[in-house]
């Protein structure tokens, strides 16, 4: 994990630094005290995980990632003595924020976290040949009373998790089938469902309001009304959506 530090505290940058040093799989490419030289070191370096504090002087760290011509973004973790910041982290797609003065038990479930995404990328960018390829479905069949029925996903609002089995809520109706969130998760299409959460799978064609939320998660509302919580484990899939060039 490649990782550049930027903050114009010292001591806070020590900090992290020392705690960060611990960790055999973490190499630090860069330490700065402005948000100017830490969008010069993101130019010209590989950086997977940039942790960068909100105000600094000069140029901030939302202003540091403005910085052009990446072909891949690092994750962002930003690092602040104010709660209030949170808002502005996840307007700025941040992974994560860390409130001064660092614990270290709260680091290291921000690094736990950034390793499973990290592996997550790099697994969806390995090639996947035509044979292995999932295919997405377009019905999803549901025993009732004795009866198949032939559910279309697109009549699909929202997918909740139930132990073992998941509930498919459509328009008024609700279906039990036995299957696991990651399993339906693959099947459906990715363009029109996003996990937004461990428990919550939604169909974004019905999305009608996103609100920034406590924490870095955030507040989806549906057009029928229906609140989701949508948290920041799974933020970047919303952000992937919300990115997407219109058709």
């Amino acid at each position: 994990m490649r990782v550049l530090i930027a903050d114009d505290e010292r001591i806070a940058r020590q900090r992290l630094l020392s705690l960060l040093e611990r960790e055999d799989d973490v190499q630090i490419v860069g330490e700065c005290s402005d948000g100017a030289a830490a969008a010069e070191l993101l130019k010209s370096r590989p950086v997977d995980v940039a942790f960068l504090d909100i105000e600094m002087p000069g140029q901030s760290g939302l202003e540091a990632l403005g910085f052009p011509e990446r072909t891949t973004q690092p994750l962002i973790v930003f690092i602040t003595a104010f709660e209030q910041y949170a808002v502005r982290a996840f307007e700025a797609n941040a992974f994560d924020y860390l409130l001064k003065p660092f614990r270290e038990e709260r680091l290291r479930n921000t690094l736990t976290r950034l390793r499973g995404h990290l592996a997550l990328l790099k697994r969806q960018a390995s090639p996947v040949t035509r044979d292995t390829a999932v295919e997405d479905v377009e019905r999803i069949p549901i025993k009732s009373n004795g009866r198949i029925i032939l559910l279309r996903t697109d009549e699909i609002d929202w997918v909740e998790a139930e132990h073992n089995y998941v509930r498919l809520h459509t328009r008024g109706i609700t279906h039990l089938i036995r299957e696991t969130m990651t399993a339906l998760e693959v099947k459906l299409n990715s363009r029109r469902f996003r996990r937004i959460h461990r428990s919550t799978i939604v169909n974004v064609d019905r999305i009608r309001e996103i609100q920034p939320w406590f924490r870095g998660d955030a507040i989806v509302i549906l057009d029928n009304g229906q609140k989701l919580t949508a948290s920041r484990n799974f933020r970047d899939r919303l952000s992937e959506w919300l990115d997407r060039p219109a058709r």
